[in-house]
């Protein structure tokens, strides 16, 4: 990332002296790809590949929801430390003001080095001299920030509290959070690069309750595209919904004029999102016959393609597969029609102490109305699908999606928190 650039909209250097001292020893891998986007939710430009283009911030939508999915992930879940609402709404301000540089490639503020010797730098560092690799940030708002702020009235009906699913092990300390960004790229330290100077830039204001780290996205919004794996040798969510598809975006992701009452016309243009981290019992799955793993997802594992069809997007006959087959419980047909936007990745974080992977899929869905699409859902899948012997949820949360920044003078929550929004 370029270490100067135009500061026009970004907050003074004195002004972000007080962003420093929360530095987060965070590791990264190597870099990927990059694709360039022209609008926020559009699809990729294949001829901007080279140029580790960015993702424009601006649009009437948050970039990283059908935005074409990046290879790598960061995503934390925060809690508020302050009961200042002044306070929060200035850190939002100065959220915005940040992501709106590092997603063009720019570095924080007035950068890096070159400043006061004697103050923290603007930014750590790490992503000088990186391009933008695609890098999306999206905001989310949790259920238990709407005990904050005087907000209760205007928390969305559809924000609701996950119920408990049959099989779920949440660990408390990878569950719920005040808000939550999501960090996509296509290299992964400018993910984590993003992830760490908003943890710094809110110190004493928010702090990372949990996040998680991600890789080898396993859904596509890019239309025909290869459905990629996951740690189970599979393709799953073939039929994901494309981030061309402005009718069933309209239908089932974005937040509509009517959808609650007139305190949640906030929402509109937003979404929900359903975070849940799922380990995958790799060492018995690798131990189980292909024809059995074929079965559990209702899927050849060579091609992708559903019992009986040839290619992995021939559209499926459910009643070939077996009654507990995973496709078949999850198709929209075996739903009333429930269909949500996937953005999954893979996990692998080192052991669990007994010489088992510490890995799986970290599932992120999102959709108009939780309450219509995911709870429903999972309540079929927990209940009946033959993955369960193989997987179990251990981490969960759920955020309300703002709509999109609109320009330069806009910001992250404003719909929420200003009252002439």
């Amino acid at each position: 990332m370029t270490e100067t650039q135009d500061t026009a909209g970004s907050p003074s250097r004195r002004a972000l002296i007080g962003w420093g001292g929360a530095g987060l020893a965070l590791g990264a891998v190597a870099a990927g790809g990059a694709v360039a986007a022209t609008r926020a939710g559009d699809n990729a430009d294949p001829a901007a590949a080279e140029a580790g283009g960015a993702v424009a911030f601006h649009g009437a939508h948050q970039a990283g929801i059908a935005t074409p999915v990046q290879d790598r992930l960061h995503f934390a879940a925060f809690d508020v430390k302050t009961d200042d609402r002044a306070e929060f709404v200035r850190m939002l301000k100065d959220w915005t003001a940040a992501a709106r540089r590092m997603t063009a490639g720019h570095a924080v503020g007035e950068g890096a080095f070159g400043g006061l010797a004697e103050a923290p730098p603007d930014d750590t560092g790490e992503a000088v001299g990186l391009k933008p690799s695609r890098l999306t940030l999206t905001i989310g708002f949790g259920p238990s920030l709407f005990e904050r702020f005087d907000l209760a009235g205007k928390r969305p009906e559809a924000l609701v509290d996950l119920p408990k699913f049959a099989g779920d092990n949440l660990d408390r300390a990878r569950t719920g959070g005040d808000l939550c960004i999501q960090a996509c790229a296509d290299d992964p330290q400018v993910a984590v690069h993003a992830i760490r100077n908003l943890a710094r830039i809110g110190f004493g204001k928010v702090a990372i309750r949990w996040s998680q780290l991600g890789f080898g996205k396993t859904s596509s919004t890019t239309p025909d595209a290869q459905t990629p794996r996951n740690l189970m040798g599979f393709k799953d969510g073939t039929r994901n919904i494309a981030g061309t598809e402005t009718d069933r975006l309209k239908k089932f992701v974005w937040v509509g004029d009517g959808d609650g009452g007139k305190d949640e016309s906030w929402m509109t243009g937003g979404s929900y999102l359903v975070a849940r981290r799922i380990r995958m019992n790799i060492e018995t799955w690798d131990r189980t016959s292909l024809q059995e793993q074929e079965d559990v997802f209702g899927r050849d594992k060579g091609e992708g393609a559903p019992v009986g069809r040839a290619k992995e997007h021939d559209k499926p006959f459910l009643k070939a597969m077996k009654p507990d087959a995973h496709v078949r419980l999850a198709h929209p047909d075996s739903n009333n029609g429930i269909t949500i936007l996937r953005r999954g990745y893979s996990f692998t974080d080192g052991t669990d102490g007994l010489g088992r992977l510490d890995a799986g899929l970290f599932f992120l869905a999102y959709q108009r109305d939780v309450r219509k699409g995911f709870i429903p859902l999972q309540r079929q899948l927990s209940s009946k699908d033959a993955l369960n012997e193989y997987i179990q949820h251990v981490g969960s949360a759920v955020f309300a999606v703002p709509p999109g920044v609109r320009d330069k003078d806009d910001w992250w929550g404003r719909t929420l928190f200003s009252e002439e929004a």
